[in-house]
């Protein structure tokens, strides 16, 4: 758990080095298993790495809104920095955060709202897995998505973390300067 003494630097620096982690564990699993599809332990380990990215990218944008909700009196955080950066001319930064933003509500609530905005608008940022149909039975949608390491945003995608990283620092040195 990240301690809340830290500056959000600090805390994206920690949650880089824990991401990096993962990522190398997945990197590694993917590499022994050359192609072929993981299974048994490595499956479980996969699993594992990609649960504790998902996790990771959630503390951080927490931690970020947290850390920053000051800046505002009231009400939703991510809108109203979103509003902010398009007013100071920064609406490719507002793209990124509103992504991302997107992107952990997903990972946080599963398909809703957030899942069907970032469908209806896809992003280069955020690589979305199918949903499960509602249509299935839930031994079929468990079988359908055995082998799938993560849920319904792709964080092990290159770039996922470091993206949502580099945005929240930069919004948030924004917000410093303000």
């Amino acid at each position: 758990m990240m301690a809340s003494s830290k500056n959000v630097v600090e805390l994206v620096a920690v949650s880089r080095a824990n991401a990096q982690a993962a990522q190398d564990t997945i990197g590694e699993i993917l590499r022994t298993a050359g192609g072929a599809d993981v299974t048994g332990d490595q499956a479980e380990a996969l699993r594992a790495a990609t649960v504790a990215l998902e996790l990771e990218a959630i503390d951080i944008y927490t931690a970020f809104e947290a850390r920053m909700q000051h800046h505002f009196k009231r009400g939703p955080f991510s809108r109203k920095l979103q509003a902010l950066l398009i007013e100071s001319g920064k609406a490719d930064l507002a793209d990124r955060i509103y992504q991302y933003y997107l992107a952990v509500n997903v990972l946080k609530h599963g398909k809703g709202d957030s899942y069907r905005a970032l469908v209806k608008d896809p992003s280069p940022l955020v690589v979305l897995r199918p949903a499960p149909d509602a249509a299935l039975s839930e031994v079929e949608a468990e079988a359908e998505g055995a082998d799938r390491a993560a849920g319904l945003v792709d964080v092990t995608d290159p770039g996922f973390f470091a993206g949502l990283t580099d945005a929240i620092l930069q919004a948030a040195a924004f917000l410093k300067k303000r």
